[in-house]
């Protein structure tokens, strides 16, 4: 049975006991409204570690003013079923007044790596991450903390921040879980309408054409970009808000492509801001 444990010492002092046992900790940081991918993560962590950690934690530090922090799911029974299914040990579901009891006077900053992508187009998103997640490492205290690579320039910036700030956990990255249709599993995906949810295929259909086009010996970025455009601009009503093509995990803009690339994409529906990448 799955313990839900809603403080931060409390938290603290079960983590510190399975630290003193020498027992691995596996931490898998969620905002809730949970679908296969972060399972898919649970069950990583449930195979590789004695003991697994959820935590559920809308943070607002990292929504915007005209973003959906109000409004974003949260399924409470629901997503504490998937839990108990899966046989997670343990749920960190803190208030915000637990995380954050005062106005933080301390804040992280995010350099270069968040002046790109999807930090560029939200502004301080990055800076709340990181700072969220330092504070969580601090109280679970993990072994191995699980990320998604749907969210890769999150990924690249949580491995650079355990790098410099020295945290003693390993880094997991878990691939994208796709719907059948190939839809990056997503908990803003219940905002599309029926059609946007059939126009949504689209992105991914349009990754591969890119990836087609790279495996056929194209190596301007500028095509790639143009293709993948036009194709999700031919194939869904949503704004086609960016396509970049980045070396990974430097995540430095290519002209020409030469190594390990990320090509990442944003489509903007009524209600649902979708991003999606592969890497090659």
């Amino acid at each position: 049975m799955t313990q839900v444990v809603r403080t931060i010492q409390e938290m603290m002092k079960i983590t510190s006991k399975f630290k003193s046992e020498n027992k691995s900790i596996g931490f898998v940081p969620t905002m809730g409204a949970l679908h296969e991918g972060h399972l898919s993560m649970m069950q990583s962590a449930k195979e590789e570690n004695d003991i697994t950690v959820v935590s559920i934690f809308v943070n607002p530090l990292q929504f915007g003013p005209n973003e959906d922090f109000d409004d974003y799911p949260r399924p409470y029974e629901a997503d504490l079923a998937k839990l108990i299914k899966t046989g997670v040990d343990y749920l960190f579901y803190p208030s915000v007044e637990e995380m954050y009891p005062n106005k933080l006077d301390m804040t992280i900053t995010v350099g270069r790596l968040a002046n790109v992508l999807e930090g560029e187009k939200r502004p301080g998103h990055f800076d709340g991450v990181v700072t969220v997640v330092n504070k969580l490492f601090n109280i679970v205290q993990p072994t191995h903390a699980y990320f998604g690579k749907k969210d890769a320039q999150q990924l690249v910036i949580i491995e650079r921040m355990v790098e410099e700030f020295n945290h003693n956990v390993t880094i997991k990255p878990v691939d994208i879980i796709r719907e059948q249709d190939g839809l990056a599993k997503s908990s803003r995906n219940i905002y599309l309408t029926e059609t946007e949810r059939q126009e949504a295929v689209h992105l991914s259909r349009s990754l591969a054409l890119a990836k087609s086009l790279y495996e056929d010996g194209e190596r301007n970025s500028k095509v790639l970009i143009q293709s993948i455009t036009k194709y999700l601009e031919d194939n869904v009503s949503g704004e086609v808000v960016e396509v970049a093509v980045y070396s990974y995990p430097e995540l430095v803009e290519q002209q020409t492509i030469n190594g390990q690339i990320f090509i990442s994409l944003a489509v903007k529906f009524t209600q649902a801001r979708l991003i999606d990448n592969v890497i090659l």
